[in-house]
């Protein structure tokens, strides 16, 4: 299966900060990467829609 590269920072940045200087919780931190999760795939189904509406050049059927 094929992985792409995350940058550590997209991953190690904390989205909050931990409530009274308490480690934060293993779903917290679930939470929070999966808000990011989130808010990546939402921009790539933008991207994705935004490339989608343009009209691609036709290519060419004839073989040669």
């Amino acid at each position: 299966m094929h992985q792409e590269a995350v940058p550590d920072e997209a991953v190690s940045a904390p989205a909050a900060a931990p409530q009274q200087g308490a480690p934060k919780g293993l779903l917290q931190q679930m939470e929070e990467l999966m808000a990011a999760l989130n808010a990546d795939l939402t921009q790539l189904d933008a991207d994705l829609q935004s490339s989608a509406e343009r009209p691609s050049p036709p290519r060419g059927d004839a073989a040669g």
